[in-house]
């Protein structure tokens, strides 16, 4: 398993070693212990999500209040997604910048965005399969969105036409998220992140 950094503090990806033989395939797809050596502690898992979707389907960016915010382990169980992680912490120094990472049911990689960082993915193929393993349950109220199509955060979606719900439609822009008050502070993320190691 190799897990590399991405530009933003908080996101690693994960590329796990698949072992191929006549039945199939076999890999680790979570290792508490690998993670906790690089993100300094481990993710309690309190829920887990699957999606599916069809080609062309953008789903996020969705974020959760800090505290306690929500960290997530994402992987493609099936077909393929552009998996697209935002810093959204207010006095970060990576803040409104992305990144984004192909995964897909090929290479077989995951994604591990700490709270307070915005997640979404764009489905590259129909029937795109992901699992989501999160460190809180979900919980309406402190669950918000920024509009994954806003020019200012200028994500390059991998899709001429996305869809989108309704809820993801009608989000605001970045700069009308933090004018709401919506946005997590950055010091206050580094004091959850600080919390999990201690």
């Amino acid at each position: 398993m190799r897990i590399r950094a991405l530009a933003i503090d908080g996101a690693w990806e994960v590329t796990p070693e698949v072992h191929l033989d006549a039945r199939g395939a076999f890999f680790e797809l979570y290792r508490d212990d690998r993670l906790r050596e690089t993100a300094g502690h481990a993710l309690g898992v309190a829920q887990v999500n699957v999606s599916v979707s069809a080609r062309g389907v953008v789903r996020g960016l969705h974020l959760a209040s800090v505290p306690p915010g929500q960290a997530k382990y994402v992987h493609c169980l099936r077909g393929a997604v552009l998996d697209v992680v935002v810093d959204l912490r207010v006095g970060s120094p990576t803040f409104g910048r992305w990144e984004s990472v192909r995964l897909d049911d090929v290479d077989r990689r995951a994604l591990y965005v700490a709270e307070g960082l915005g997640h979404g993915f764009c489905a590259l193929t129909d029937e795109a399969t992901v699992a989501y393993l999160c460190s809180t349950t979900y919980a309406p109220a402190r669950e918000h969105t920024v509009h994954p199509l806003d020019p200012a955060l200028g994500v390059q979606w991998p899709s001429a036409e996305p869809v989108l719900s309704a809820r993801d439609a009608a989000a605001p822009t970045l700069a009308e998220a933090r004018a709401a008050g919506i946005l997590p502070r950055h010091d206050a993320c580094l004091a959850v992140y600080a919390s999990h190691r201690g």
